[in-house]
């Protein structure tokens, strides 16, 4: 996929130098409402630029200067006809069911989908009429006879999946949804526009989180749509307006900042991870890498040919305390830790994010799913720790130690060979730091000269 002069467009599409000053950044317009020059006469419609959408400033949830520089860049990247930007990916996809969702329709959603969209559909809409499936998506197969058995307002699409980071046939299953007079709705989040454009495949629809790889700082929280259709994209609009989903004028700002170096972070990111993948697959106390990247991912040829990249990398490890080498168990555990699917905010550059694989989210409509308690990394015991010979691992394996200190340990020769377990003391307990801390100082004010 070619995608020529996309750093480009990510620093000035919607970025025109600001009129008024020449500013070649985009200003926060920190405002709610406009003057206007009569009554009925807003200013700043029409043009080329964001405002040719509406007919002037009136307010600030309605259309925000700001807000509709993101959203211009946002359409520019993705190839889309109109972008709309929330005040979180959940709102963007609420306003979309709300527009295209009556009552008995029918929704088609991913079998290990993400849990804030299953809890979205199965919660709220299902409660407004709106029945959905669970499908996996990445089987078209499996699609055309779920459509077959019920039609479909629309086919709900995550590729790569949030966490278990499965791939789905765009093209194919945007054939099987205009066949069925279906809209195929892409969640982009985890690939991002930089390494895949649904559009140009064939989606109706584009939603992002731009909390995860578009922001990409850990500060901010957003969301958006992008359209194929303007049609469509103006009743979206509408429902924005009605709903006050929209996100703020500083939340705009600190998404543009982060697009602005989109390029570079995702080139960096799929770099890092293929050497995650590559260190992970290859070691004994890792049960399974999910990775598209690795040829041994279902997803793996068709992720080759819609992706630029393949994005994030996922693990799951094994749960027995057996033997291990010192040196690359560590390694491995921490850099997994640190760089496996995010938990909440994937692509962001926080290293305390990205901690265990899964979402913390409900539970999820497939058996592979759910809160992925399996997907965690080993358990912590006396086998796992850095200072550990590898000829103590396997006798501390057998015992399976994990007392506390002082406590004694039912094993053979376990107290020889792990290190103890030690509780941290209260800061002001006796004994702890401080404790001695405070008794020092007192012994000194007491022995000084002239105190007796």
């Amino acid at each position: 996929m070619s995608i020529d002069g996309f750093e480009t467009l990510a620093i000035h599409a919607g970025q025109e130098p600001d009129p008024a000053t020449g500013a070649v950044v985009p200003p926060i317009y920190q405002v709610s409402t406009y003057k206007q020059d009569a009554v009925g006469a807003p200013r700043g419609g029409g043009g080329t630029g964001p405002g040719r959408w509406i007919e002037g400033y009136e307010y600030s949830r309605t259309a925000n200067p700001t807000r509709g520089a993101l959203e211009e860049c946002l359409a520019a990247l993705e190839g889309g006809a109109r972008a709309l930007a929330f005040a979180s990916g959940m709102a963007a996809e609420d306003c979309l069911l709300r527009t295209v969702c009556q009552p008995s329709d029918h929704v088609l959603i991913p079998h290990d989908a993400y849990g804030g969209t299953y809890r979205l559909i199965d919660k709220v809409f299902r409660n407004w009429g709106v029945t959905y499936r669970p499908v996996p998506v990445s089987d078209p197969s499996a699609v055309r006879s779920a459509l077959q058995d019920k039609p479909a307002r629309a086919i709900w699409v995550e590729t790569p999946t949030n966490p278990l980071l499965s791939i789905a046939d765009i093209t194919a299953l945007a054939d099987l949804a205009h066949e069925a007079g279906a809209l195929l709705v892409v969640d982009n989040t985890f690939a991002s526009p930089y390494l895949q454009q649904p559009l140009a495949l064939g989606a109706d629809v584009v939603v992002h989180s731009t909390t995860k790889y578009v922001g990409g700082h850990s500060d901010v929280v957003g969301g958006a749509l992008v359209l194929a259709d303007a049609g469509l994209a103006e009743k979206l609009a509408f429902t924005q307006n009605a709903t006050g989903a929209a996100g703020g004028p500083f939340d705009a700002w600190l998404t543009l900042r982060g697009i602005r170096t989109l390029g570079v972070r995702m080139d960096r990111h799929c770099e890092n991870a293929l050497r995650v993948a590559d260190m992970l697959a290859a070691h004994p106390k890792v049960a399974e890498v999910f990775y598209p990247g690795l040829a041994s991912h279902p997803g793996h040829e068709v992720a080759a040919k819609q992706m630029r990249g393949f994005g994030p990398v996922g693990w799951r490890g094994g749960r027995g305390c057996g033997a291990v080498q010192p040196d690359p168990a560590v390694h491995a555990r921490r850099v997994a830790r640190r760089r496996g699917v995010a938990d909440r905010a994937p692509g962001t550059d926080d290293p305390r994010v990205g901690r265990r694989l899964g979402t913390g989210g409900p539970a999820r409509p497939g058996p592979a799913v759910g809160r992925h308690r399996d997907l965690r990394g080993p358990a912590r015991g006396p086998a796992h720790r850095p200072g550990l010979t590898p000829a103590a691992a396997p006798a501390a394996a057998t015992t399976g130690c994990r007392r506390r200190w002082r406590s004694g340990c039912p094993g053979s020769g376990c107290l020889a060979t792990c290190p103890p377990i030690r509780r941290p003391r209260c800061s002001t307990s006796p004994g702890s730091w401080r404790w001695h801390s405070a008794r020092s100082h007192r012994r000194r004010a007491w022995m000084r000269p002239g105190r007796h």
